[in-house]
């Protein structure tokens, strides 16, 4: 089971978690973080190539929680265009596609290998998407789609795996072919997730900002924060919240909090 609520306060944590978080003051050295930097790719490549498209469930949940797919249209069954920036093997992609058959899709993705997962799915059509490698922070989205031609930008636990410096060039990459008045939809980690939490000394390579064993990396959002990242490219804020949910795994009677930002930027 699953306990879920929004809202824009933290979550609070316990005494026991905030004193080993205070603890952890040790970053990882220059010359690790410029490495981690400069193999950000061969990593992500490397993770795709031992987990194959079975890492991450497919996710089912994207038009319940962003009823934006339904409600940007003018009527039922107008034609969207979207983005998907950082698609992965296409986990939320193609149960988009099939749940909605008056969409066209873009899709890119930082990973070669993921990029070729997506290709090979036998849902895959070049009628309904195109999908190309694409580093958000320095390749040009307009080589490979116009201007303001995007109805809306799904970006799903995509910037948390980029360095925090970089975050505002994927921001202003997707400004440009994002139509006016139309959205980026956000879903990533936010503060204090339990993903967080569990990491282990010597992990920590910045202020909420972590490198797991693989060498993939992960940022941990405030709202703060973001609503500055995306207020400072030009984009207006229509809603930034926290969903806090306590999913209960009954078998090793474990509660364990997620935390995730869910908001809605829009171009105007």
């Amino acid at each position: 089971g699953a306990f879920q609520k929004k809202g824009h306060s933290a979550r609070i944590l316990s005494r026991e978690e905030a004193e080993r978080l205070a603890k952890d003051r040790v970053l990882v050295s220059e010359f690790k973080q410029l490495k981690l930097e400069k193999e950000a790719q061969k990593n992500w490549d490397l993770f795709y190539k031992r987990n194959s498209t079975n890492f991450f469930k497919d996710r089912h949940w994207t038009t319940r929680e962003f009823q934006e797919l339904k409600a940007c249209r003018e009527f039922a069954d107008q034609k969207l265009t979207i983005l998907e920036a950082g698609c992965g093997v296409g986990n939320c992609l193609f149960p988009l596609l099939e749940d909605d058959l008056n969409i066209f899709a873009y899709a890119c993705d930082f990973s070669p290998r993921a990029v070729e997962y997506v290709k090979k799915n036998a849902l895959y059509s070049t009628e309904r998407c195109k999908v190309f490698q694409c580093d958000l922070t320095k390749d040009d989205l307009l080589e490979n789609m116009p201007a303001d031609s995007v109805d809306v930008v799904t970006l799903i636990f995509v910037l948390s795996a980029i360095h925090p410096d970089k975050m505002h060039l994927v921001l202003k990459n997707i400004y440009k072919v994002l139509k006016p008045g139309k959205c980026v939809l956000f879903r990533d980690y936010g503060l204090y997730d339990h993903a967080m939490l569990r990491f282990k000394s010597g992990s920590k390579l910045g202020e909420n900002f972590y490198v797991r064993q693989d060498g993939t990396r992960s940022y941990f959002f405030t709202e703060e924060f973001l609503s500055q990242l995306f207020k400072a490219e030009g984009y207006e804020q229509v809603v930034n919240e926290y969903v806090q949910r306590e999913t209960v795994n009954r078998k090793e009677d474990l509660c364990v909090p997620r935390v995730f930002l869910q908001s809605k930027f829009q171009k105007p």
